[in-house]
């Protein structure tokens, strides 16, 4: 931890803000809290609001700003970060998100390998068969996109061109049905995945070593971890198909990324000028995308477990409070985010035999969360600023994340 890292921890921990003490999670309390937020989305049938969605506003598609970079991106920042949830006075619909319900059936795989009761197995099953309903056709595979327009500083996709984040997470979420179920229908939804990877998206960087993927098929951008989630697909899949030619790939876009690792064992999240930033939840992606393919393909040898080795400390040493505070970036706790909280809680899990105390982490990160960003009603709000909190319950980003944190969470506990 660099010093500037410290004396941020320092003033936190001296009360620059107030910081609740820790009090133990038993898992019957746990246990409460996921059925109560499993049912709050199943209520509204796992259909809601995304910080991404604002170009899905009426009020904006009917004016010409629509069409100016500039506009979308303004419109899409000044939706976000409102601590008022303007969605509905622009008329932004409630809608499914594909990697929320990827994310929702990740969670439902994980309370169905816990409880193994027909009602679990039944909930898996339906929200994997929406998960095959929300293919986008035309391309080479089976692929997933967002239900919004988006705008990037990077790129701009409209709504129904595929990306490999949702895809990924969709693919995940076969595999893991697959190993779970013994269906090969499944695997082979998840085969074709790779596909969608293999001939539909770009290969920015390509070398008889190294392979770096875009993000959709439209751009040419060269984002770590979403080159990483490509690889990963490969990687689990070629392992469970026997295709070795998958894992060679992937072992080279794993190898892209970890020869751009900071001396410091950070990773920024791109390659461009403008994608050097470090923040939480991009880590996590990249660390938890490197263990499965470090898992999966003979070929990651030493040089991808010291790359994981130093990252996750940098990440385990440069993230956390003392009392589970997931801090954003690295130098700064705020925004703090129920995402980056979740995506530790499910990182540390998946990480623990790297460090034997990874589940004690993920369970006071779990804590912390439940008193200061969990809703009476049983959800989670969005971000607490320094000066305010956003209430917005977002299905994907909020209530798909913590729901399948703490199912993974519950399911290592037994």
């Amino acid at each position: 931890m660099s010093s500037g890292q410290r004396a941020v921890t320092r003033r936190l921990e001296a009360g620059s803000v107030i910081v609740r003490p820790a009090v133990p999670m038993d898992d019957s309390n746990l246990e409460k809290v996921v059925d109560d937020l499993r049912a709050w989305c199943r209520e509204r049938n796992f259909a809601g609001h995304d910080p991404f969605d604002a170009l899905n506003s009426r009020l904006l598609q009917a004016t010409p700003f629509k069409h100016s970079r500039t506009a979308r991106l303004i419109w899409t920042q000044l939706v976000k970060r409102s601590p008022l949830n303007l969605r509905p006075a622009t008329l932004v619909p409630a809608q499914k998100n594909s990697k929320g319900i990827a994310l929702f059936a990740l969670a439902a795989l994980a309370n169905y390998r816990r409880t193994k009761t027909a009602e679990a197995e039944n909930q898996s099953r339906e929200l994997l068969d929406e998960l095959l309903r929300m293919r986008i056709p035309g391309y080479s595979g089976a692929a997933w996109g967002y239900n919004f327009d988006w705008q990037s500083s990077n790129f701009f996709a409209p709504q129904g061109v595929p990306m490999i984040v949702p895809t990924a997470f969709a693919a995940r979420a076969m595999i893991e049905a697959y190993q779970t179920f013994n269906d090969n229908k499944y695997l082979e939804t998840a085969r074709t995945s790779c596909e969608f990877i293999l001939k539909d998206l770009k290969r920015t960087v390509e070398s008889d070593e190294e392979v770096c993927f875009s993000y959709s098929p439209l751009d040419n951008t060269k984002i770590f971890n979403a080159s990483l989630f490509a690889a990963e697909i490969l990687a689990t899949a070629g392992a469970l198909t026997g295709e070795t030619r998958l894992g060679e790939l992937a072992t080279r876009a794993g190898r892209y990324v970890i020869r751009r690792q900071g001396e410091d064992g950070s990773w920024a999240y791109g390659a461009g000028s403008n994608q050097r930033w470090i923040d939480n939840f991009h880590t996590a992606y990249v660390l938890l995308s490197l263990s499965r393919i470090m898992k999966s393909s003979r070929d990651a040898g030493v040089d991808f477990d010291l790359s994981l080795r130093r990252g996750y400390r940098f990440w385990r040493e440069g993230f956390f409070l003392a009392d589970g505070w997931p801090k954003y970036y690295h130098d700064n706790p705020y925004p703090a985010d129920t995402h980056a909280a979740a995506t530790a809680i499910v990182t540390l899990v998946e990480l623990q035999d790297m460090d034997r105390e990874a589940l004690s982490l993920a369970r006071r990160i779990a804590c912390w969360t439940l008193r200061n960003l969990r809703d009476d009603q049983g959800f989670f709000y969005y971000q607490r600023r320094r000066f305010y909190t956003v209430h917005t319950p977002f299905m994907r980003w909020t209530q798909g994340w913590m729901l399948y944190a703490l199912e993974r969470l519950l399911e290592e506990r037994g």
